[in-house]
Formats: C-alpha cells, sequence, structure tokens
C-alpha cells in the first residue's frame, strides 16, 4: 500500500475530520463525551501528522505535545477503521517519534483506555512501557499510560 506522512496544519479540514472521528468513536466506547481536561489544540501542539493513502485519502493522524524535562506527549493517534491492520499507525508513530528526537525529546509519553485493548497491544508491541497516570490521567482508573525512551 502506498502511502505518505507528513506535516500539515491542525485545523485543515482533513486533520479536523480525523479528530471528529477519533472523539466519535471514544465516546462510543466509553458512553461518554470527551473528558479530556487539557485537550490539544494548534497552540499546544507542536506537530500534526497526517497519514494519507496512494490516492491522496487521509487514513490516519498524530501529534505531539511538547512537555517539560526532554519529553512529549503523542495525541490524537487515529487510524480510519478501513485502514487498519495496514500499517498506518505504525509509519504516523514513527514519525512522530523521528519529529520528537528532531525536538531534542528524549522520551515520549502517551494515554489510551481500557476499552481500547488495540491500542494497549499497538504500543505494547511498538515497544512501549506501561507507567502510572501522568498529569490529567494519574489515578484515572479508565486510563493506561506508556512511555518510551527514544534513541
Amino acid at each position: 500500500m502506498t502511502m505518505s506522512v507528513a506535516e500539515e496544519p491542525w485545523d485543515c479540514p482533513d486533520g479536523v475530520r480525523l479528530r471528529r472521528a477519533l472523539q466519535v468513536e471514544l465516546a462510543a466506547r466509553y458512553e461518554i463525551p470527551d473528558q479530556e481536561t487539557e485537550p490539544p489544540t494548534a497552540e499546544t501542539v507542536s506537530t500534526f501528522l497526517i497519514a494519507r493513502a496512494g490516492d491522496g485519502e487521509a487514513t490516519g493522524c498524530g501529534a505531539l505535545r511538547l512537555l517539560d524535562n526532554g519529553m512529549a506527549e503523542v495525541k490524537r493517534m487515529y487510524v480510519t477503521p478501513r485502514a487498519r491492520g495496514t500499517g498506518v499507525a505504525t509509519r504516523v508513530l514513527r514519525a512522530l517519534e523521528d519529529q520528537a528526537r528532531r525536538h531534542g525529546i528524549s522520551s515520549l509519553v502517551l494515554a489510551t483506555g481500557v476499552k481500547q485493548p488495540d491500542a494497549i497491544r499497538f504500543y505494547e508491541r511498538e515497544g512501549y512501557q506501561r507507567i502510572d497516570g501522568y498529569g490529567p490521567y494519574a489515578g484515572e482508573p479508565l486510563a493506561r499510560c506508556f512511555t518510551r525512551r527514544l534513541r
């Protein structure tokens, strides 16, 4: 499958559409609207990537939010249902890791949730280690948090 992953504006129409689809899916899985206390914005995200199929269709996205102490947080990782299992998520995640390295980031953190076993398996397979909840996810029973040290 031919695919590209490139930085695009946070507010581009495909980015807005992909993030909206993510929110709809999460609301259905958790039976609640987005409860994130600090949702990412164009101002708080340093990098926003979109994966596109060979025909230009936007099939996935992901973002980085820079934190203190040489860390960054992976935000808004999403792959359209039709493109799942095709390597889109891995390509987006690796591109985010490359961007993080360019920013001098030494480790990444991220949060997913208990009702996203596919995401949990994905991050574990990609070398992310389980950690206790951080920031707004500390003590949150539905959250599953991970980290990965970048080389």
